[in-house]
């Protein structure tokens, strides 16, 4: 049958009440995933029970182990990697002697995209054709696209991460989780069942495909969340916003799950505050980049902190370059991909790196590098315009500019209240005829990628 069979349907009611739930997440995560994993040829689970126990060590002896593994990588790389081997000698660097000091990795050079792509055949510790291989595709936010290559227990680890940090905020195997996803034209509707539905079935998944947020796409995703009540709802934080705000308008608020993970876009406060609020649940954000995995994550909720994940790698920050604010720009190094080591990779995306009681934590998350705007020929941070749009003139929901056009299009999303001849006024006196202004839905907002990612700022 077509997988948009009615039957289908009912039993997403059925198996969203008692005790048909509970019966369900047991047979999904207990009997389901070990054959999935089989079938799959992976070794997940262990590494989930290595991180539980490496997580309830002392922060001392975690802060050690890390040491280890940077210096281990370093070693690796060096002997096994032909980019890397040239680079030490060229430097003349001992990678051993990490292990006596963490900084002496700061006599390295840093990683960019640039030379990934540049020096991507010597960047890779064995030919490809010999083995298993990943390849994951970057979004290109934060630069060109760049192709990653994984080998087997690097991709296991970033499944066994993103497992364990659900764990820490009570998401268990037993309970459902739901995924949006980007339905984009021509696809066509699949059969049921599939072998990605039996995967589905292992995770205790299931996924919502979208292709407008104007009222009808809204109404029928939040039809869908109250018939299914997962536990834990994950998506880019503009599109749960975008719900939130319509659920907000039309219902007054509502629930319909317990918690939204928000990732691949910047969550900024006032969504989550508005997420929080309207929907009723608890927001968590976490990190990830196709590179290297989920990186960060607030594993003890908003006030534990943005946590890094100091058992896949070692963090640094640095000063951005060419951002008027002093920003720092993300630097890591990946302890788990032997295939394709990433040493000193500067990912593009601003935060700052701090010790804190928990370990390193991210603050300062403001971006990305090239959301950077010119008005009437200044350079201005999307924050920036935003705090203006925020505080100073009101009324707004959600912006958008788009710097393909001349001049560049201001789109704004107003609040059901907001007086779009007032806004226009307001955005005169601030910036004059510096945007061609265009009052749309979140619909109308532009996305980028297969994936349908936000961005502030539009370039290409």
């Amino acid at each position: 049958m077509r997988a948009d069979h009615p039957f289908l349907r009912y039993s997403e009611i059925l198996f969203a009440r008692q005790p048909f739930r509970a019966l369900k997440g047991v047979a999904s995560g207990y009997v389901a995933y070990p054959i999935a994993e089989r079938q799959e040829t992976r070794v997940v689970r262990p590494k989930v029970d290595e991180l539980r126990t490496y997580y309830k060590l002392p922060l001392a002896e975690r802060r050690r182990i890390a040491s280890d593994r940077l210096a281990t990588m370093l070693e690796f790389a060096g002997a096994n990697v032909p980019y890397y081997r040239d680079l030490f000698a060229t430097r003349q660097f001992d990678p051993t002697k990490v292990r006596r000091d963490p900084r002496y990795i700061e006599e390295l050079p840093y990683l960019t995209k640039d030379i990934i792509r540049e020096h991507a055949p010597r960047l890779v510790s064995q030919p490809l054709e010999h083995i298993r291989v990943h390849a994951c595709k970057t979004g290109g936010s934060t630069g060109l696209a760049t192709t990653i290559y994984y080998d087997q227990v690097a991709a296991d680890y970033s499944s066994a991460v993103t497992t364990y940090a659900r764990e820490r905020i009570g998401k268990s195997r037993q309970r459902s989780e739901l995924h949006f996803a980007c339905r984009f034209p021509g696809d066509a509707i699949p059969n049921w069942p599939s072998r990605e539905d039996f995967k589905c079935f292992a995770m205790n998944r299931s996924n919502i495909f979208f292709d407008r947020i104007d009222d009808t796409g809204l109404e029928e995703m939040w039809r869908t969340l109250k018939r299914r009540k997962p536990y834990l709802a994950h998506s880019h934080p503009s599109t749960m916003y975008a719900l939130a705000c319509y659920v907000q308008r039309v219902y007054g608020g509502g629930k319909a799950f317990e918690i939204f993970e928000s990732s691949g876009e910047l969550l900024e406060p006032h969504q989550r505050e508005m997420i929080a609020s309207a929907l009723n649940c608890r927001v968590i954000n976490r990190y990830g980049l196709a590179e290297l995995g989920v990186m960060a994550y607030e594993l003890d909720g908003y006030e534990g902190g943005f946590q890094i994940l100091d058992s896949e790698g070692w963090p640094e920050s640095r000063q951005a370059a060419n951002n008027p604010d002093g920003a720092h720009e993300l630097v890591f190094t990946g302890f788990r991909n032997k295939l394709m080591p990433l040493i000193r990779y500067a990912t593009g995306d601003l935060a700052r790196v701090e010790e804190t009681d928990n370990g390193f934590c991210l603050t300062d998350v403001v971006g990305r590098i090239h959301d950077v705007v010119p008005i009437n020929g200044v350079d201005h941070p999307t924050h920036h315009i935003q705090d203006i749009l925020d505080h100073r003139v009101g009324g707004i929901q959600e912006f958008q500019i788009d710097l393909r056009t001349t001049p560049p299009t201001l789109r704004l999303v107003l609040e059901p209240w907001g007086n779009a001849e007032e806004i226009s006024k307001k955005l005169q006196a601030f910036w004059q005829d510096a945007f061609a202004v265009a009052f749309v839905g979140h619909d109308d907002l532009v996305r980028v990628g297969r994936r349908a990612k936000f961005r502030h700022v539009v370039t290409s």
